[in-house]
């Protein structure tokens, strides 16, 4: 199978349109807005040049499809997965945890499932390599980096109430 035809124009003004010709020689556009909205087009079969169908998205939903068209896709706080089988996922401590007020290094978390937390999101602020005496609070988003199995065990430790 050859690989994709992808085709970049700069839109002065508008964005960048990407155009992309199929194995099945279809004709699909994306053009990326300057705003983050994005207008996918769908060409005629029978007219390549001819537009059949165009959907113009929102920045969020377009980030919604792009996540859905990744085949890492797991779930809403999957932020990435790599060919050597890591992901960073976000965890939020609830606020009736039993870790909501104690030190993160009580979890063992790094001990019994082989994740790291590598970020800390509070409100507005990140803290970046929190310590084993950084405090969990109820709401704080924790980026956890391990094995998809790691990060799976590393949530049910959160999650445990």
């Amino acid at each position: 199978m050859s690989a994709p035809r992808l085709r970049s124009t700069p839109l002065p003004g508008i964005g960048v349109q990407y155009d992309l010709m199929t194995r099945e020689d279809r004709h699909l556009s994306v053009v990326a807005h300057r705003d983050g909205a994005r207008t996918v087009s769908v060409y005629r079969a029978d007219d390549p040049d001819s537009c059949a169908q165009s959907l113009r998205l929102t920045g969020s939903e377009a980030g919604a499809l792009i996540d859905a068209l990744k085949p890492s896709h797991h779930s809403a706080s999957l932020l990435y997965a790599s060919d050597l089988g890591l992901v960073a996922e976000r965890i939020e401590v609830a606020a009736g945890s039993r870790w909501n007020g104690r030190v993160l290094g009580d979890t063992r978390m790094r001990t019994d499932t082989g994740a790291s937390v590598v970020a800390a999101l509070r409100r507005a602020e990140a803290i970046p390599s929190p310590a084993p005496d950084f405090r969990l609070a109820g709401g704080d988003i924790l980026i956890v980096v391990g094995t998809r199995e790691g990060v799976d065990a590393a949530a049910a430790v959160l999650g445990r109430e």
